[in-house]
């Protein structure tokens, strides 16, 4: 969705301001200079049907205020229209960041992505298939600039959730931490995924100027058991969060 820039909305409302004060006092001094020479002939030096005179010069005396009236009539316009652009601008976005923030609470955690995980790792075992593992953790260096953390955590949620295939499945596992299974995915594919969700999390780094660093996984390429693959995704894990959860026991291979 577009974004509308405050600041130029009030450049603009003050450059409208200045334009309405500048019309009005044009159309006042044209219009009392005009009245000024209409008078003599209106009142001291009437020529033909006088009443009809006088009828065109108040007319013209009334029409000049209701004129000028109009114009900051307009600004004021101008000014609530502005208004209501932001509270819809502010609303959207708070609505966006709501529904930002319950897909990330409803998103699954640790306690299912060790079962999945441990499940994907055996049905590819069984049936020699290839599956990956795709890591996304906030750059440590870009984490302490972002003002408001838990917004652009859910921005990449759903910036995530938005580019991965029906088969695939994405957990968060910490913070800053997320994980995506691919099933059935050999190492080219795996790292293809990670570029593409990639360029979905370039707004989240516009935005917050948060930068997330995408790693790709494959067994049997670069893991040769779940053990392994647990001991990448561990190692990424906040030390707090890495004793709490334990992951199941190894799957060996063969």
């Amino acid at each position: 969705m577009p974004t509308i820039d405050r600041q130029e909305l009030d450049r603009l409302e003050r450059r409208n301001l200045q334009l309405t004060i500048l019309s009005a006092v044009f159309v006042l001094v044209l219009a009392g200079g005009l009245a000024s020479f209409m008078y003599p002939l209106v009142f001291d030096h009437p020529v033909g049907n006088n009443w009809h005179m006088r009828v065109a010069f108040y007319g013209f005396c009334v029409l000049t205020p209701l004129f000028v009236g109009y114009l900051f009539d307009r600004q004021r316009t101008f000014t609530k229209l502005k208004q209501h652009v932001i509270a819809e601008l502010e609303r959207n976005v708070a609505l966006q960041i709501q529904a930002s923030t319950d897909l990330l609470n409803t998103m699954p955690d640790q306690s299912h992505f060790w079962d999945r995980l441990s499940m994907e790792f055996r049905r590819a075992l069984t049936m020699e298939k290839t599956m990956s593992l795709v890591l996304a953790k906030a750059n440590a260096h870009s984490r302490s600039a972002v003002s408001d953390r838990k917004a652009a955590v859910s921005d990449a949620a759903k910036a995530i959730s938005k580019r991965l295939r029906p088969t695939d499945s994405v957990y968060h596992l910490a913070d800053d931490l997320f994980a995506i299974v691919l099933p059935e995915t050999d190492t080219l594919n795996a790292k293809r995924i990670a570029v593409r969700l990639q360029e979905g999390l370039q707004d989240v780094r516009a935005k917050y100027g948060l930068i997330f660093d995408l790693t790709a996984h494959n067994y049997p390429d670069h893991v040769k058991s779940s053990h392994e693959l647990e001991d990448i995704v561990k190692s990424l894990l906040p030390e707090e969060e890495e004793k709490k959860w334990q992951a199941p026991a190894e799957v060996p291979v063969g």
